[in-house]
């Protein structure tokens, strides 16, 4: 029984170790992510900004993501349409189908899909890039050399991702509307026009600017951490994939979240 009781409290103490040892990272990591925020912030004010990397990553993010976008775009609108329909006809409300899509387009589907699809696109490769440049030492020869990599790398990189992905909304909303028209006349023959007077004949200015607003917040949510995952990668040639990987889960989970303050907000107006 004494043995057994010795070895129970042994236990015991090295699960406290091990708690302790998991809240010390864990306030180690806030207070590294708080350094990187107030560091890139402070970078984005300066007279060193960096304006051709900052147009070469809008270039990277934007021009080629387009046709990712484009077909998920047509695919949302398509699916939408198809499954929308029947309830409707049942309902003898057939008429209601455009301004509902465009509405569902436009409030949430378009601004969370596309950045769920950036996340996964250009979180993964902020954290690759920055990560292989950490494991082969660019980063600290930056550093050596009096080049301040924040500025650099990390603010061009945020912004850009901040500016493009509005865009990039705006125009998977413009392709899922257009995806939905083609859905639409599966069954039915409607023209382009009436089909467009038809859906943003039920879209109000309200209904467009929080999903924009929204979607400069994930523009800078893939950005910040993606960059932070991959400026903060570790010291092996393995430390690449997990911080690519750390990024898109990371920032996924982040968007869900700053979407679902979002409409919480938005239901307030």
């Amino acid at each position: 029984m004494p043995i057994q009781n010795q070895n129970n409290s042994l236990i015991i103490k090295q699960l406290v170790n091990d708690i302790k040892k998991k809240f010390i990272v864990f306030f180690i990591d806030i207070a590294n992510v708080v350094n990187y925020q107030n560091s890139v912030f402070k970078n984005i004010f300066t007279n060193t900004f960096e304006f051709n990397e900052f147009l070469k990553q809008c270039y990277q993010i934007g021009n080629k993501s387009v046709g990712l976008i484009s077909i998920t775009g047509i695919i949302i609108g398509l699916v939408l349409t198809i499954q929308s329909r029947p309830p409707l006809v049942d309902f003898g409300a057939i008429g209601m189908l455009p301004g509902m899509v465009a509405i569902s387009i436009i409030r949430e589907m378009g601004p969370v899909i596309t950045a769920l699809i950036c996340a996964g696109k250009i979180g993964s490769s902020m954290g690759a890039e920055l990560g292989s440049m950490r494991v082969t030492e660019q980063i600290d020869a930056m550093e050596v050399s009096n080049t301040n990599p924040i500025n650099f790398l990390i603010v061009p990189r945020v912004l850009a991702a901040t500016i493009m992905i509005p865009i990039l909304t705006l125009y998977a909303d413009v392709i899922g509307i257009f995806g939905s028209w083609l859905g639409v006349n599966i069954k039915d023959n409607v023209s382009i026009t009436l089909f467009i007077h038809q859906a943003f004949n039920n879209v109000d200015f309200i209904d467009l600017v929080p999903a924009l607003i929204k979607s400069f917040f994930f523009g800078a949510v893939i950005g910040l951490v993606g960059c932070y995952k991959g400026f903060h990668a570790g010291r092996g040639t393995e430390s690449v994939g997990i911080a690519a990987n750390s990024a898109v889960v990371t920032s996924s989970l982040l968007l869900i979240i700053v979407d679902l303050i979002a409409v919480q907000i938005t239901d307030l107006l």
